[in-house]
């Protein structure tokens, strides 16, 4: 079935690019002695350098292609669209704060790690940091972006889920909290301090900490629940 590429890249149909997806392809588009994993990563490392500068719109896939050394040919052996790269882009070299503290400390409190996330939210954020708005803003107006985005942001609000379930088990937090409420409301918090920065607004550390550990105190279990679990903990 056809499908429109890019003008930039002069494709004009699904057929070529299928054609141009062809190992022989990928072959040509990679510098002598990297693999086509080395590749892939030098294009999405380009990607999220020039569209952390210049946002969606102002980004021309040559440009991507350009830094990475590529030819507009070869970065569509990789992607399909400016839209997929851009969120892969993000799924690769986008802020992932909770997911490293995570990874880092896994034996960690949710308690804690989620204060410690939370305070970063408010820091001055470097480029990488705003992926993420041109993402969703892109995911707007460009159905070859919302498609790839919807299937990241279930992937985020899913592992955010699933950590908040595993910390109810553990009984670090409330069994009465609804775990997809609380992934929004996390993914939520995380999107809207994007977008009021510093410089529009910059809150004092120290009132945000507070409110934030108050926030946290509210999610853990009541005394009577956790007495209970540890009753029958140990029964």
């Amino acid at each position: 079935m056809a499908r429109a590429m890019a003008m930039e890249a002069g494709v004009g149909c699904w057929g070529l690019t299928r054609q141009l997806n062809s190992p022989s392809i990928r072959d040509v588009g990679r510098r002598a002695g990297t693999t086509a994993g080395e590749t892939r990563d030098r294009l999405l490392r380009s990607a999220a350098d020039a569209f952390a500068r210049r946002g969606y719109d102002g980004t021309r896939v040559a440009d991507i292609a350009e830094a990475a050394g590529l030819s507009n040919g070869a970065l569509y052996a990789y992607f399909d669209s400016k839209g997929e790269l851009l969120v892969e882009a993000l799924r690769s070299h986008g802020r992932r704060q909770l997911a490293d503290l995570v990874a880092a400390a896994p034996s960690r409190s949710i308690a804690d790690l989620l204060l410690e996330a939370g305070r970063s939210l408010a820091a001055r954020r470097d480029a990488e940091g705003y992926l993420v708005i041109e993402a969703l803003a892109a995911a707007r107006r460009d159905d070859d972006v919302a498609r790839p985005m919807r299937d990241y942001v279930r992937e985020r609000v899913d592992w955010l889920s699933a950590l908040v379930r595993e910390a109810q088990e553990r009984g670090e937090l409330d069994p009465d909290l609804p775990p997809h409420a609380m992934a929004y409301f996390c993914l939520s918090l995380a999107v809207g301090t994007a977008l009021v920065t510093p410089d529009l607004d910059d809150v004092d550390d120290e009132d945000w900490g507070g409110f934030l550990a108050r926030l946290v105190t509210a999610l853990a279990p009541t005394p009577s629940v956790a007495r209970t679990e540890a009753q029958e903990s140990s029964a």
